[in-house]
């Protein structure tokens, strides 16, 4: 069994897009494929969860009014000098 890794950020935090976030076919409203939130989009974090099969923290952030991507911590990097929740 692989040991969970412990979430990097935290709820209510802001972040910003590491890289280019594409649908991988998981967010039903955009064509797979689509550009959901380009490299440097900001957002908040509004929730932490866990991907079981791997045990790596899923970040649920919202860019924007109603756009709320799952991301890896490789996809994510803190926004300097910014205050969460």
């Amino acid at each position: 069994m692989i040991e969970p890794r412990l979430p990097k950020y935290q709820w209510g935090q802001r972040v910003k897009a590491a890289i280019d976030l594409v649908n991988d076919g998981s967010f039903p409203c955009a064509p797979a494929d689509a550009l959901l939130v380009g490299a440097g989009g900001v957002g908040e974090i509004v929730r932490v969860g866990t991907q079981t099969e791997a045990n790596l923290p899923i970040y649920l952030v919202e860019f924007g009014e109603r756009l709320v991507v799952g991301c890896l911590e490789e996809e994510i990097t803190p926004v300097e000098g910014a205050q969460g929740r």
